[in-house]
């Protein structure tokens, strides 16, 4: 990846340029101290003057209203605010009309910036304050005063804080008084610039001391750059949050969210003293010290599948490689290339105006639809299923080019989603709801309708990261998620009854993958490549969890290495270094899964047996716990050396009805609840109530006896057996006022118990009877 850089032979502007804003995707507007606005026009080349300022009036910086807000145009992103050096910002029209100009700061206005939703604008001076304004020019509030110049200043995602410059130390104030200032020392020089993604949350500064940094949010520092030659003088996010561009003195660079140098280039402009982005993030415009306007664009990304390789050689053209054979085949556009996504045998490639859908097996005739908007932020492919998002909304289409669905919630904004916020599977869409990142939303993909009638599912904490599982029938469709404690949670997707149980399946985990063939889900965790080859296990036998997991331990390994793709065998990472590395795991769990899911229950033993690996027992043991193969399971935990399960699956066996096992499964598998509603179901009250005294759950044991008035005195007879060997007095009031007014006959009680056990027995004898007559009808 890297700039393709142009300069005019010859600058428009006679003097510097101070800053620069697109207005369209072939638009852009640039301010000079020769007081000239000039518009550009990319389709033609063409430059024209907007405006002539007054002589008085040097600008410093520029940004026009936000041009969306809720997927609908506004008529007032025509207007752009201007701050000079003579203290005042100018509220201006895109056709070069001054309408308003406000007294703002003692000295220069340095910085000026809408909030995201175009509710609020604010202001930084060479006098140290900051002023929040409305989007008229009335005054609010002033949220800050120091003593030195704020050199640059942003707004927080959600447009609920500032980020500022104080000297060497970067400042987020919360608009709300009594919330926490967070402070901290980021450079050894004056911080010029900074620039904060709504995106991936995450923010730039670059200084006098040569240096560009990224942070968190919480202001944890995430990268360092080495000492470039010249001061940081501009940088700026691309709109998606996946890469950044820094400017200094004839110096331009591209690096990844990670922080990671790309490209380089060394244009001859003097100092760029700001930088802007398309609105498609294809394009990128640097205001320069010697008069010139700096255009770039983004080329040479790279995409992977399997044996595919497609690289983007120019804006409008793409080179696909076959890697077994050497083929190669070029793939023309009508319009630049704006997003693309390679995966499940397809290529799917968003331009300004279409979407192109290749399969692998054709690179000839591509499935190609009109698009509504030309700025594709993101693209997510499933099996059988792409997604595309927008400023407008996300929007769900087969590989066929047809239109499935748009799901969407209240207050949903497409415009920060992100790979990490948003998955996409066969048949559910998960999305995290950034008005509250404990909650998300779940739809079904094929319709847009919201699952759990339309209420989120709400984690405990703030999550950071979502996936869903992209294998198996959509009835256990499972989600992953990764919680702000960088906790690794499971879930399930469709629940019965009650809320569905958030199992906690690792610590310390910084991202994670599915396999695209099989549920095994990868995680870089700590400085590990941790593998749960059968996560759902958690759901069945938590115990087994450790069992199943395959960690590969090195030195290579960072908690900065981001997993790009889980495809087959094969784990592909992007370093923090920006090294591709690619680590191959083992192929027995994804066959595994292929055999369990086909009821193979023969040919799982012999490869476990095959393999000889403890993990794959594990899994194995879960896998017919789950299906309820008690002999295939029975074989597993023994190979694994779990003899007290083993016992308890025997004992399971024993049971004279499919109701008892399966409560008893259930039971095996911790959902007590669950067990104790079947067992009921069933008509089976004493096994209900023998559960919950074998747990020694005695009040609801006696709850139970009370309401369906059966087996009180059992309840009272084991209760007082279990306090004697622990040589304990009864304290419950409840036991006490039964234990007056019931006797207790043991012999009574054996003989009911007996009479009921045989009982049972019989109807589990008439019931196969009469399976087995209606099967030979």
């Amino acid at each position: 990846m890297r700039l393709k850089t142009s300069l005019l032979q010859e600058p428009k502007h006679n003097e510097l340029v101070s800053c620069v804003w697109w207005t369209t995707a072939d638009e852009l507007f640039s301010c000079s101290e020769d007081h000239q606005i000039l518009k550009w026009n990319l389709l033609t080349t063409e430059t024209t003057p907007v405006i002539k300022l007054p002589e008085d009036i040097y600008p410093i910086d520029l940004h026009f209203f936000p041009k969306t807000i809720g997927g609908k145009n506004q008529n007032q992103n025509e207007i752009f605010v201007l701050t000079s050096t003579d203290g005042k910002f100018h509220l201006v029209s895109k056709l070069g009309r001054i309408e308003k100009s406000v007294e703002a700061h003692k000295g220069a206005v340095l910085a000026g910036r809408w909030n995201h939703d175009g509710t609020a604008l604010v202001t930084a001076g060479e006098d140290g304050q900051i002023k929040i304004w409305s989007k008229s020019g009335m005054l609010r509030s002033t949220l800050a005063s120091q003593g030195s110049a704020v050199y640059s200043v942003a707004w927080g995602p959600d447009s609920d804080r500032i980020l500022y410059t104080s000297g060497r130390q970067l400042v987020i104030k919360p608009l709300q008084p009594s919330a926490k200032v967070i402070q901290w020392k980021a450079h050894d020089g004056i911080i010029l610039r900074v620039d904060w993604n709504s995106v991936n949350d995450l923010i730039l500064s670059g200084a006098e001391d040569c240096k560009y940094k990224v942070w968190n949010g919480f202001g944890h520092l995430l990268s360092s750059s080495s000492l470039c030659d010249y001061p940081i003088t501009s940088l700026s996010w691309a709109p998606d949050g996946e890469v950044f561009s820094v400017g200094s003195f004839n110096s331009l660079r591209l690096c990844d969210k990670t922080g990671w140098s790309h490209a380089l280039e060394k244009p001859k402009t003097g100092s760029i003293f700001s930088l802007a982005w398309s609105a498609d993030g294809t394009q990128l415009a640097g205001a320069c010290g010697n008069g010139h306007v700096i255009f770039a664009h983004v080329v040479e990304q790279h995409w992977e599948w399997k044996n595919f390789e497609v690289t983007l050689t120019k804006r409008r053209t793409m080179q696909v490689r076959n890697v077994t054979n050497n083929a190669v085949d070029i793939l023309e556009f009508r319009d630049r290339v704006i997003k693309a996504s390679l995966a499940y045998g397809h290529l799917v490639v968003a331009t300004s105006l279409q979407c192109y859908i290749y399969n692998t097996r054709n690179w000839n005739t591509p499935i190609i639809f009109e698009l509504k908007e030309g700025t594709v932020s993101l693209i997510l492919q499933a099996g059988k299923l792409v997604l595309l998002v927008d400023g407008a909304g996300l929007y769900i289409f087969s590989y066929e080019g047809r239109f499935i669905s748009s799901p969407k919630f209240p207050g949903m904004r497409a415009t920060i989603l992100n790979a990490q916020s948003i998955s996409l599977s066969n048949d559910t869409v998960a999305i995290r709801d950034k008005t509250d990142e404990k909650a998300i939303f779940l739809f079904e993909a094929l319709t847009g309708k919201a699952l759990r009638d339309g209420k989120p599912l709400i984690h405990k904490l703030e999550v950071v990261e979502v996936a869903l599982d992209q294998c198996g029938p959509s009835t256990e469709r499972k989600i992953a998620l990764i919680d702000k404690n960088r906790d690794l949670y499971v879930t399930s997707v469709h629940h019965l009854g009650r809320e569905p149980k958030i199992c906690k399946a690792g610590s310390m985990v910084h991202n994670l993958a599915w396999n695209d063939a099989a549920n095994i889900l990868c995680g870089v965790q700590d400085k590990q490549l941790n593998l749960w080859h059968y996560p759902s296990v958690v759901f069945t036998d938590k115990d087994l969890l450790p069992k199943t997991q395959h960690i590969k331990d090195g030195s290579e390994f960072s908690h900065t290495s981001h997993i790009l793709r889980f495809v087959g065998n094969t784990v592909a990472l992007r370093q923090g270094d920006g090294s591709l590395m690619y680590s191959n795991v083992p192929p027995y769990p994804a066959l595994l899964h292929e055999y369990s899911s086909s009821a193979r229950w023969e040919d799982t033993l012999r490869l476990c047996r095959f393999a000889k690996d403890q993990s794959l027992w594990a899994c194995l043991a879960g896998m017919a716990m789950a299906n309820r193969e008690l002999t295939t399971a029975e074989m597993a935990y023994a190979a694994i050396g779990e003899f007290q399960k083993v016992k308890y699956i025997n004992f399971i066996k024993e049971q004279p009805s499919k109701a008892s096992s399966l409560g008893h499964i259930l039971l095996f598998s911790g959902q007590v609840q669950e067990a104790e509603a079947a067992l009921l179901q069933a008509g089976l009250l004493y096994q209900a109530i023998k559960v919950n005294m074998d747990l020694f759950n005695w009040e609801r044991a006696l709850e139970l006896a009370v309401k369906h008035k059966t087996h009180v005195d059992t309840v009272l007879a084991y209760r007082t057996k279990y306090l004697k060997t622990f040589g304990r007095e009864e304290t419950s009031k409840r036991f006490l006022q039964y234990a007056d007014a019931v006797e207790v006959d043991w012999e009574k009680i054996q003989a009911k118990i007996e009479m009921e056990m045989t009982k049972e027995r019989e109807n589990a004898a008439n019931a196969s009877v009469r399976t087995s007559t209606v099967s030979r009808r």
